[in-house]
């Protein structure tokens, strides 16, 4: 009986020990980015609702701006979506969506089902520019400001809480 208890005692304090972890870990919503306060980096991308035009990311003017990475295959991408959607209609920041490895027809699909909150969806097939991005998984969030800089970012979900309480007062010019 002695063989089993001490493996028992040592694995009930690792569960200990990563649950009282779990409970202290900031949301992942605060994972930082090595990008914040550096230019964002550009992009040039076939554009999803017609693939002879590009998308750069350079084109697309000095005003905020959301990047929001997603893939119709990403679960809390569907989640975020009806929140994008309210953003969009606030006119306040100009949405624009990085299609991250994802297929071009189920992205179209989706948008025509769902709505679609972007001004243009640029299809990063490969995912070579989410990793310019710093993108590991999605959806991932970027606010840059009208001179190009990063100013935030969110892994994970866009929230009501976190639009209105974080990224707003930033483009609104209110400290967070």
């Amino acid at each position: 009986m002695k063989r089993f208890a001490i493996p028992l005692v040592v694995f009930g304090l690792l569960v200990a020990v990563f649950a009282v972890a779990l409970k202290r870990v900031p949301e992942k919503q605060l994972v930082p980015s090595a990008l914040i306060g550096k230019p964002a980096p550009g992009f040039e991308l076939p554009d999803l609702a017609d693939p002879t035009r590009t998308v750069r990311f350079a084109d697309l003017g000095d005003q905020w701006t959301l990047v929001n990475v997603w893939g119709t295959w990403c679960v809390e991408c569907r989640v975020e979506h009806p929140v994008l959607l309210d953003i969009g209609r606030q006119g306040k920041v100009n949405i624009v969506g990085l299609n991250y490895k994802d297929d071009p027809a189920d992205a179209r699909a989706w948008l025509n089902e769902l709505g679609n909150p972007y001004s243009v969806v640029a299809m990063d097939q490969e995912g070579r520019a989410a990793l310019d991005w710093g993108v590991y998984g999605a959806p991932e969030t970027f606010l840059v400001n009208p001179e190009g800089i990063i100013v935030d970012k969110i892994v994970g979900v866009v929230t009501p809480e976190n639009w209105a309480g974080r990224l707003l007062p930033q483009i609104e010019g209110r400290a967070p």
